[in-house]
């Protein structure tokens, strides 16, 4: 769906980051058509992107903001997000951001560990303020996907085991700086098989109504995010099946009267409308492999060399009668993980030749780095916003 400006393109320093500015104004459409419920309230994960202008147009489309820091808590108001439809996730928490959140009367904390609440209720009292919370629980689901970022087993360093809920919950009835808001949970990312959605939910319904027993209720319920992209054929499923997604938790969530629900999706979002462009440094050719260096490296893009991850890599404005090779797509830093792709079939590539390494409007320029001391890669949109 993406069509990339290849003559712009040949007299522009590279690599750079491109941006489909109309790609991901039709992705919130359909994402906001999936989730037209009264009920339902859709958060941008903001660490997937925090370019300016991504930020801009996806608070535009009135979406709230899910927020890991400080940094990001004013990256999303600068950007026009609404204090109180801002959630504010993570588990080290500082001082200095709690009170930036405090002050800024964000809507909830979503709160990982009793010692984060316990500072929470402190620093409120001083401010003079509640905190509206809800409690991460850790499922213990797994959610089939790398072990960097699955996030909803029963141990690990996010959230709180269900067996501990129960003493948290006492807790909260005391502290008078803290109003409990609800549950909060999280599974993994780049999620494709919905299925553990579906024990999410069933998980969720059970807890309701154990606590429901007790006079408990909550709410809200935030189910976090993780919904995958196909990072194998960016052109052919530009867009995630979001009405799929949706229809798994009214299809298999009980709300309860009043209740909200709440989602936090990023790359689902943005991974799609970015590519990272790079042009082809040299081919070097070996006894039994072939070389492509490119510009681009691990700094522009690091998902390949932390997570094995695959993007597809695209020869633009290729010939479709070229014959084709099988190349080592590599990049210019000193390791080996540099690497974006092994035996990639392009076609007959030469120096000067432009690539597009797509899908990487998530997780790409925002976890970038000057590694080599090289200088962070530029951006440029489809259009003016």
């Amino acid at each position: 769906m993406t069509r990339f400006p290849v003559a712009d393109f040949r007299q522009m320093d590279t690599p750079f980051y491109y941006y489909d500015l109309d790609l991901l104004d039709l992705t919130l459409a359909q994402l906001l058509r999936a989730a037209a419920h009264p009920a339902i309230r859709v958060h941008y994960a903001v660490k997937a992107n925090a370019n300016p202008v991504i930020l801009k147009q996806i608070s535009r489309a009135g979406l709230g903001a899910d927020v890991v820091s400080g940094g990001e808590i004013k990256a999303a108001l600068n950007a026009g997000f609404k204090a109180d439809d801002i959630v504010f996730a993570g588990v080290g928490k500082t001082d200095r951001e709690i009170r930036l959140a405090l002050q800024a009367g964000v809507g909830c904390f979503n709160v990982e560990s009793l010692p984060e609440l316990m500072v929470i209720d402190a620093l409120a009292a001083e401010e003079g303020r509640k905190a509206r919370v809800a409690l991460r629980v850790n499922p213990d689901i797994d959610a089939h996907t790398h072990r960097y970022i699955t996030t909803g087993l029963a141990e690990n360093k996010f959230g709180i085991d269900m067996r501990l809920l129960d003493g948290i919950l006492d807790t909260v009835a005391t502290l008078d700086h803290i109003e409990l808001a609800g549950l909060h949970f999280h599974i993994g990312s780049q999620i494709t098989d919905l299925t553990p959605y579906i024990l999410l939910c069933e998980r969720i319904n059970a807890l309701q109504t154990q606590y429901e027993s007790r006079g408990i209720h909550f709410p809200s319920i935030n189910v976090g995010g993780g919904l995958g992209v196909d990072y194998a054929n960016p052109a052919r499923n530009p867009i995630p099946d979001f009405e799929a997604f949706f229809k798994i938790f009214s299809h298999h969530l009980q709300l309860r009267h009043n209740q909200t629900l709440h989602f936090e999706l990023g790359r689902s979002i943005t991974a799609q409308c970015g590519s990272l462009i790079t042009r082809v440094i040299y081919v070097k050719e070996g006894i039994s492999r072939r070389f492509a260096i490119v510009d681009a490296g691990m700094t522009d893009l690091i998902r390949p060399a932390l997570y094995n991850a695959h993007h597809k890599i695209e020869k633009l404005n290729a010939d479709p009668e070229e014959r084709q090779l099988l190349y080592d797509v590599v990049g210019p830093i000193c390791e080996s993980s540099d690497c974006f792709g092994t035996d990639e079939l392009l076609p007959l590539l030469q120096r000067g030749d432009l690539l597009a390494i797509r899908s990487a409007g998530a997780y790409g320029e925002i976890m970038a780095s000057e590694y080599n001391c090289r200088p962070r890669a530029a951006a440029f949109f489809s259009k003016k916003k």
